[in-house]
């Protein structure tokens, strides 16, 4: 098959997936969210401050999708994707799922949701229990929530190895037994092990060999597949993101700054951080990189406690007005499905 024929095919079957996604009901819609934390201050005064990591930010996820969250480090990714679970308690803002606004349950009411979304954390080394057997990080769900019991519960974990690709006889074992790859697929399988309709990835392949990231993007996606999984992958690696991810939300100090489906962010960004971070995406040819410009942005992050007045990103920005010192822009639409912050573009 040559060349064309391949990208022909490629582009057929993506326009399938986006007709797919289009006919799915909305599983989560984020409002508004907010997420503060209190600063120590000085001693004896009154004067509180807040670190505002998530800041007004607003999007939904369509069931079946992957939705990528990009962005800096300390941008905020990660602080949402916990706001959502509610391992933190949001400041403000909604986080309607499902029809049932999260930010407003007790911790009692959370617990059937908290079935129904898992989280795959960053660390494959700190998020698994060292003195637990893989068998007992997998089964504490499944307990928990009452779901088997017996022999039916242990098939259950042996069917979740296989399908992380471990064996049933490295049930026995303990985590420091095993690489950060294969950590990272019990991790795997203990969010997959309550049956959720939601996974949070955080950052899932960043601790990883780069030769092992590849093979656990490709499980995600057949995992995705098998049991009708919907994701938001949280991610600083753009080349990544965009093989996995639908639609792509770009972040910047805790707001996002533009929203669009991930081949078109890549055909064209708009907003001037996306580009700056598009152009810093190795390219394994070097003819190709001498002919990308890369877009160096000078100044510094401006602090998350005491953020300026105006867009965030204005003291940074190659395109920066007056305007941008004094409004905050709002996300506005371009085009079909794509939405930008910025007074300029």
């Amino acid at each position: 098959m040559s060349d064309k024929q391949t990208s022909n095919n490629q582009t057929v079957q993506n326009q399938k997936a986006d007709i797919n996604l289009m006919d799915k009901k909305t599983l989560i819609e984020v409002k508004d969210l907010k997420k503060y934390f209190l600063q120590k201050g000085k001693l004896f005064s009154r004067q509180k401050s807040y670190l505002k990591a998530v800041d007004d930010v607003s999007f939904s996820i369509k069931r079946g999708e992957t939705f990528g969250l990009v962005g800096e480090s300390g941008c905020g990714k990660s602080t949402t994707g916990r706001t959502i679970l509610r391992l933190y308690q949001a400041t403000g803002g909604e986080i309607n799922f499902d029809g049932t606004d999260l930010a407003k349950l007790s911790e009692k009411q959370m617990k059937p949701y908290r079935k129904r979304i898992q989280m795959i954390f960053q660390d494959p080394y700190a998020s698994l229990n060292s003195r637990m057997t893989v068998n007992e990080i997998i089964g504490e769900g499944i307990t928990t929530h009452e779901l088997y019991t017996g022999k039916v519960k242990q098939e259950r974990i042996h069917d979740l190895l296989q399908h992380v690709g471990l064996k049933k006889d490295h049930a026995n074992r303990y985590p420091h037994e095993f690489s950060g790859g294969q950590r990272q697929r019990i991790g795997i399988a203990r969010a997959l092990a309550v049956e959720p309709e939601l996974i949070i990835c955080d950052e899932p392949i960043s601790a990883l060999d780069v030769s092992i990231q590849a093979q656990v993007v490709n499980m995600l996606e057949d995992i995705q597949d098998e049991f009708d999984l919907t994701y938001l992958f949280i991610a600083h690696d753009l080349s990544m993101v965009k093989h996995i991810s639908d639609r792509i939300g770009v972040m910047y100090l805790g707001k996002l700054v533009e929203v669009c489906g991930s081949r078109e962010l890549y055909k064209n960004p708009i907003h001037p951080y996306t580009r700056a971070l598009l152009s810093s995406i190795p390219i394994p040819d070097p003819n190709l990189t001498r002919k990308n410009k890369r877009i160096i942005l000078k100044g510094d992050v401006p602090s998350p406690i005491d953020p300026p007045v105006g867009c965030r990103f204005a003291s940074r920005c190659p395109i920066m007005t007056a305007r941008c010192k004094q409004e905050d822009p709002q996300l506005r639409e371009m085009a079909p499905g794509h939405v930008v912050s910025c007074h300029n573009v």
